[in-house]
């Protein structure tokens, strides 16, 4: 009974933390770039759709890691449910999810490199949520739904509410 209740904190545990994790590896800057920090930048037609562009291409080059990545944490919950745990699977596990967040960490660099030669306004708010995510309400500039992803909460320059 107590060992059926540790396994189901711990589960919980990990699920919170991995879907966390997940949302922010899979899209740059810690959330989505929403209606509230793009209002705030004086991006030129052109530099918007060419920065709509960069961040497709990234979620689609990225597509596959992300699913791999949501996988391995699978597996590592699986891991963690057994009775006696073993460390060294366990161990394996987490260095293959740390080797898949390491590639995804190489693709935001570039990423946010391309991004910065649209305009050095995108870099500002690298490394932090930015923007109402998808859902939230209108964008004049990505259309209805109000985001280019989930983010984290206005960001500089969203409008109060």
């Amino acid at each position: 009974m107590k060992t059926s209740k540790i396994s189901i904190v711990m589960l919980l545990a990990l699920t919170l933390t991995l879907g966390l994790a997940a949302s922010s590896w899979a899209r740059p800057f810690g959330g989505g770039m929403g209606c509230g920090m793009m209002g705030a930048m004086n991006l030129t037609p052109d530099q918007a759709g060419k920065f709509f562009d960069l961040k497709e291409k990234f979620r689609n080059d990225t597509a596959a890691a992300r699913k791999q990545m949501m996988v391995k944490h699978a597996e590592l919950a699986a891991l963690w449910k057994a009775e006696k745990p073993d460390q060294a699977a366990i161990t394996a596990k987490q260095k293959e999810v740390n080797a898949l967040r390491d590639q995804m960490q190489e693709k935001r660099t570039a990423f946010q490199l391309e991004a910065r030669k649209i305009s050095p306004e995108l870099a500002q708010g690298f490394g932090r949520g930015m923007g109402r995510g998808m859902g939230h309400g209108g964008c004049p500039m990505v259309g209805p739904g109000g985001g280019m992803g989930p983010g984290a909460g206005p960001g500089p320059g969203a409008p109060a509410k």
